[in-house]
């Protein structure tokens, strides 16, 4: 079967290159035994993948089961996974089955695999070792036929290293890994799932569909949509339900979107916390620098883009005239025709020399501010002693740090 029937009969949507290639993989294993683990964020579809190598494999005929290892409480889950004696336990009225008993000659995914307590990993261990496990209160070893596919969104490597998961365990699930992408690494098939959204929710409601405009689009696109797929099919439905006017712009996608806490905001870390995710912490407020400039770039191009399809209205446009044509300028781009014809603050348009010279005094106002992560210390430490008087003990609490790293600061940048 190729890659395009694979999508049809699955259900899923989408030409990204690196999509076809966790298909590939998966269509390739299907036919063997081998363990496999799928990894990716939350919200990919990860899911599916499973279900693709059971039905391509010879156990298609087989029971398959799939288990969400996080859902189950740790005090039950070994009797879930492998079953338990009468009176085995408290509760334990009769004999029961577990899924790996039941499911023999079949496929079990194992979904969030990286929540299993260190117990049920040693007894997973062995089944994948040996196809042997022991029931709850049982001393009689049995055994079983099963195909285990795994998945996590949690870096298992780091899980290792922290102590939370078994080593042995890592490398013996990690067999062949299939890397799910993330929606932001498949930005060219964002459309086409909210299309295909649209359209089902149109259908189910029964109402017109959705139509989005340029703009909406492009909002789409650069969001990072740290849900991934079903952050987006989300969205789909909260616009097909709430939104009467069914034309999406720009404006209404926004109101619908929350603050990306990938897109941070500057603030300054405890000295407690001086690295994240392997970061110190001037690399980080220089993280959130880069990310702030790029995303009035962002802005910037947005703003053009609304100004060449006629959506600013033209006392936002005579308002903030030198504004418009220094973003103008900053991309490279021509003021925008119906700017220009209206004559609104344009040079050469016949203004007043009162307006003449209101123009040339605005660019102070824009000049672009410095990156330097030292004078950005600098500055928030004399404000913040300017603030408490000089006294440091308030000041360092204000900035999040130590007194003892305020006092160093102080001495590094000479503040009086």
């Amino acid at each position: 079967m190729d890659i395009q029937s694979i999508k049809q009969r699955f259900g899923i949507i989408g030409h990204s290159p690196k999509l076809d290639r966790a298909i590939d993989v998966a269509r390739q294993v299907a036919p063997t035994d081998i363990t496999v683990l799928i990894t990716g964020e939350s919200g990919t579809g990860k899911e599916a993948f499973p279900k693709i190598i059971h039905h391509l494999s010879a156990r298609k005929h087989g029971p398959y089961i799939a288990v969400n290892c996080g859902a189950i409480p740790e005090g039950t889950i070994d009797s879930e996974l492998f079953g338990h004696e009468k009176g085995s336990f408290t509760g334990a009225h009769d004999a029961r089955k577990g899924y790996f008993e039941v499911v023999n000659g079949g496929t079990i995914f194992l979904d969030e695999v990286a929540e299993l307590p260190m117990l049920t990993q040693v007894r997973l261990l062995r089944i994948l070792e040996t196809g042997e496990f022991i029931k709850v209160g049982a001393s009689k070893v049995l055994r079983t036929d099963v195909r285990v596919v795994a998945a996590t969104n949690v870096d298992l490597q780091t899980a290792v290293s922290e102590g939370k998961f078994r080593e042995d365990l890592y490398y013996r699930l990690n067999t062949v890994p299939i890397k799910v992408p993330s929606l932001r690494e498949r930005k060219e098939d964002i459309i086409m799932l909210f299309k295909k959204f649209s359209a089902d929710f149109a259908e189910k409601y029964r109402m017109p569909p959705l139509h989005l405009s340029q703009d909406a689009e492009q909002v789409l696109i650069n969001h990072r949509w740290s849900g991934n797929v079903r952050q987006l099919k989300n969205l789909a439905e909260q616009l097909s339900v709430i939104e009467k006017d069914r034309n999406i712009n720009a404006g209404i996608i926004y109101k619908y979107l929350p603050r990306e806490p990938d897109n941070p905001l500057p603030v300054l870390f405890n000295e407690k916390q001086p690295e994240v995710s392997g970061m110190s912490e001037r690399e980080i407020l220089y993280k959130v620098l880069f990310e702030m400039k790029r995303d009035i770039n962002d802005m910037k191009k947005i703003i053009m883009q609304m100004m060449e399809d006629g959506q600013v209205s033209r006392s936002f446009q005579e308002e903030h005239a030198h504004l418009i044509e220094k973003i103008a300028k900053d991309q490279g781009r021509e003021v925008p025709q119906v700017y220009q014809e209206q004559n609104y603050d344009v040079p050469g348009s016949g203004r007043s020399d009162e307006m003449v010279e209101s123009y040339e005094e605005a660019p102070h106002e824009y000049v672009e501010e410095s990156l330097s992560l030292q004078d950005k210390e600098k500055d928030l430490i004399e404000r913040a002693l300017e603030k408490h008087n000089g006294r440091r003990k308030k000041a360092a609490n204000e900035l999040g740090i130590s007194e003892r790293t305020l006092y160093r600061k102080i001495k590094e940048y000479g503040i009086g």
